[in-house]
């Protein structure tokens, strides 16, 4: 995984319009970048909604928004749609973008270890450099975890 200090790797990736945004769109701005494993499930669905709460304090501190799952371009939308967000979700379908991140590897559910998406969180600063990152994310609370860490 990506620590503080790297540099965001470029990237280019589909978001649920259909169009490609690449980080190369946010420079000049902060972007929290936080990866998910799955639009609709309930943790990940608790945790867009909590940075759907905190968007408009997040927005205020000069945040932009962009979350990543493997999800697809259409399931994207529709997450969207349901649960009223105000920023774009790539569909990582490839997981292209979660691997560059390093938000790709071993995880355990049930006694079985499998590979999989590991929810993750970069803050990267106007210059593309990663100023925090947040492995250990609060599904319930997550804008105020990241507003918390200012």
């Amino acid at each position: 995984m990506l620590k503080v200090g790297d540099k965001a790797p470029d990237f280019s990736a589909t978001i649920q319009t259909g169009e490609t945004v690449s980080l190369q769109d946010y420079r000049g701005q902060k972007l929290i970048l936080f990866i998910y494993p799955a639009s609709g499930t309930p943790s990940c669905t608790v945790e867009n909604c909590s940075l759907r709460d905190g968007y408009a304090e997040l927005k205020a501190k000069g945040y932009a928004l962009l979350g990543v799952s493997p999800d697809s371009v259409k399931k994207q939308y529709n997450f969207i749609q349901k649960q009223n967000l105000p920023f774009s979700l790539i569909a990582d379908t490839d997981n292209q973008v979660i691997k560059l991140f390093g938000a790709w590897g071993e995880k355990q559910m049930y006694g079985k270890t499998y590979d999989g998406v590991l929810r993750s969180t970069f803050i990267i600063n106007e210059e593309g450099i990663i100023e925090r990152v947040i492995d250990k994310v609060v599904t319930k609370t997550h804008a105020q975890q990241i507003l918390g860490g200012e």
